[in-house]
């Protein structure tokens, strides 16, 4: 079924794919991998405890959307659409746990990696889980027996809590059948008990099972008729007004404290959870019946990450992946001499993220660097690249921060570091209002004799330490005149609100960027018509852009061989005979996140017409119309080269993590035992010898 928000206005012969169906069948993809044998067992596990956590999104954020705007007149969504949608993600979430249960969870038991449950567990497991429910769990639980000075307490969102319906009669003779046990985040989700009473193997237990095993003991006097767990999920994107605040960070930090307790959207409670209590639940939320979910398992698998770092044993562990330096940069000083004989690519996470750490450094600790811009969208709450910040303004060097306050799941972090650089004389902006700054650069400039000289960096992601060991990106290091004064345009822009000239190489969203876009492909569609060379390799995390795709499609019509690499959500229907057959549509999923934005176009036979170009910016509406993004051509003919070599055409080879999108959005797997792109590189930039 057609998303309503994707409805095809200009050119009705192609109807787009639902978003949220893609968004689904994506996470299809990540499921897959629970069920790959030659995937380590913890990181098979860890893959569903992934796709948990990109489900609570999903309906955090997205889901959250579309109900939004299904309450408002004019849309034309279906409520029909919307029950597909819930039936969709309900026979995901059923196929996740009985990989659970039938595939992941045997196999652990196998590798002696228990997860006990009363029942299951010993004298002595039973009389530790009950002193350490005593010592530790019991005295932080507050159990509300409901009445009318009892209300339904505030719920906050995705938090474990259980509701119970009692027997008898409450201290004061009353016949109170219902109570809330809320439990604390501050209490662990999975408990490793000791191994001297763990018979030489690796046992675990659930807070859930825990406070389940012992709930009768907070209700002394009572008879515990039946109970369950529940965890509502709810509205989580902060809804701000930058037309109407006068201090943005303020107005954010003050929303923060409600979001826990946005709109309900979702309601998950055990199996074996009694009608009467999940219909009280669910009339409490104000949630219909399609928003009840039951979980044949723990209501919430996100928190067997905790298992996955407690337990012993690297060969269930992914081996460990030492990235190596880039070959053409010196490991210590010297960045700026190299840089100005030629730009230099980084290709994360192969090539060691210390690279740009070490740019930053030598920036901050050389005398002759007066100035450092730098754009911060996540960067983490411990960051080597805020602390070198905070020294460059102890050092007396001019820093300009543009600290993207809605980074969603983010602000704290960033408003935190804000502060942090404002208290010490740091420039700090916060972007422009209405407008996300998504773009990834860093610019420094430097005094040699008698010239100032730029230095930027430019990249595909974030500048985190911590995602940059997970997630594929590029990272570009120039000092390329043209580019890095477009970089300092942006700056300006973004500090000053002026309007700066055009950039001369950067694109730049929401401003040009897919405009030019469109403007190239239409290049390659009329080369395609004239009988040249016409070719276009995209390759992104998303693509639900309609006018891009529009013109993907009138380029394929024309002619043109296009491929499409996107790692999520693609709502472009490929294989329709004699509109979109000449498109294929690949994604590869495997141990790393594929993060990169290359855009790749030929539309004849001479050089000056194939360009490669990287992006910050995926190619969504909101990228191109709601965010400052920037994309910028690899002009130098061997980093091009390299480019297509490493991004994209081991992607297009790929038999081993790669699958292919059907005309109705689902996918096939390639295979298994062909060639892997992600295992490839990283065998070609390991470090031979670490540090």
């Amino acid at each position: 079924m057609n998303s309503p928000a994707n409805k095809d206005k200009g050119a009705p012969r192609v109807s787009l794919l639902s978003r949220e169906h893609a968004i689904l069948e994506f996470n299809r993809r990540v499921l897959a991998q629970a069920q790959r044998e030659d995937v380590p067992l913890l990181e098979r596990l860890r893959y569903i405890c992934i796709v948990s956590s990109n489900i609570d999104e999903f309906f955090e954020v997205r889901y959250a959307d579309v109900l939004e705007a299904s309450r408002m007149a004019g849309t034309g969504i279906d409520p029909a659409y919307l029950a597909d949608v819930s039936d969709a993600t309900h026979a995901l979430v059923q196929e996740q746990y009985r990989i659970f249960n039938e595939v992941v969870g045997p196999q652990l038991k196998n590798a002696s990696i228990d997860i006990l449950n009363h029942d299951d567990r010993n004298p002595l497991q039973r009389e530790w889980v009950a002193d350490f429910f005593k010592r530790q769990v019991r005295p932080l639980l507050v159990p509300i027996g409901l009445d009318p000075s009892h209300p339904f307490p505030q719920v906050a969102n995705k938090t474990l809590n259980f509701i119970v319906k009692l027997g008898g009669r409450d201290a004061f003779g009353r016949d109170g059948a219902i109570a809330i046990v809320r439990i604390p985040r501050v209490l662990p989700r999975v408990i490793r008990l000791p191994d001297h009473i763990s018979g030489g193997r690796q046992c675990f237990v659930l807070l859930s099972s825990v406070i389940r095993a012992h709930l009768h003991e907070l209700f002394a006097g009572r008879d515990l008729l039946t109970f369950s767990q529940f965890r509502v999920t709810r509205d989580s994107d902060i809804d701000v007004d930058e037309d109407d605040v006068t201090d943005l960070r303020q107005a954010l930090r003050s929303k923060m404290s409600t979001r826990q307790f946005g709109q309900a959207i979702r309601l998950e409670v055990v199996n074996s959870c009694p009608r009467d209590l999940s219909d009280f639940l669910l009339e409490q939320f104000g949630l219909p019946e399609q928003a009840l979910y039951k979980a044949n398992g723990p209501v919430n698998l996100v928190r067997l990450t905790q298992l996955i770092d407690q337990c012993k044993g690297d060969h269930l562990r992914f081996p460990h992946y030492q990235p190596g330096w880039p070959a053409t940069l010196p490991r210590q000083g010297g960045i700026f001499d190299r840089l100005q004989d030629g730009d230099v690519m980084l290709h994360h996470p192969y090539e060691s993220f210390g690279s740009v750490i070490e740019f930053l450094r030598e920036a901050v600790y050389d005398p002759d660097v007066l100035a450092i811009k730098q754009t911060i969208y996540r960067t983490g709450s411990e960051s080597e690249l805020m602390d070198l910040l905070l020294e460059a303004v102890r050092r007396g060097k001019e820093v300009l921060a543009v600290v993207e306050l809605k980074a969603r799941f983010d602000e704290e972090a960033n408003i935190n570091w804000a502060e942090r650089l404002e208290a010490l004389g740091a420039q700090v902006v916060y972007g422009i209002v209405g407008l996300k700054t998504h773009a990834k650069m860093m610019l420094v400039t430097r005094r040699e004799g008698a010239r100032l000289r730029r230095y930027a960096h430019l990249s595909t992601g974030n500048y985190n330490p911590k995602t940059a060991k997970l997630y594929t990106d590029i990272g570009y290091l120039t000092a390329n005149a043209e580019l890095t004064s477009d970089a300092d345009l942006v700056f300006q822009q973004l500090s000053s609100l002026s309007q700066p000239r055009s950039p001369r190489q950067l694109m730049l969203s929401p401003f040009s960027m897919q405009r030019q876009f469109i403007r190239m492909m239409g290049r390659v569609a009329d080369a395609a018509r004239a009988g040249l060379p016409a070719r276009i390799v995209v390759k992104v995390n998303a693509l639900t852009d309609e006018p891009l795709i529009r013109a993907l499609i009138d380029a394929a019509a024309a002619g043109a061989r296009i491929d499409l690499i996107v790692r999520g959500a693609c709502v472009l229907p490929p294989g329709i005979e004699g509109l979109t057959d000449r498109i294929r549509v690949r994604s590869v999923v495997g141990r790393m996140l594929e993060h990169t934005r290359v855009i790749y176009l030929r539309w004849g036979h001479e050089d000056h017409e194939e360009v490669v170009y990287l992006s910050s910016a995926d190619w969504m509406n909101r990228n191109m119309t709601r965010r400052i993004e920037v994309a910028w051509p690899v002009r130098d003919p061997v980093l091009r080269q390299r480019v297509i070599d490493e991004c994209l055409v081991p992607y297009l080879l790929d038999g081993c993590d790669a699958w292919e999108q059907r005309a109705d959005g689902c996918y096939e797997r390639v295979g298994t035992d062909g060639p892997s792109a992600q295992r490839a590189l990283m065998e070609r930039y390991r470090d031979k010898e670490p540090d």
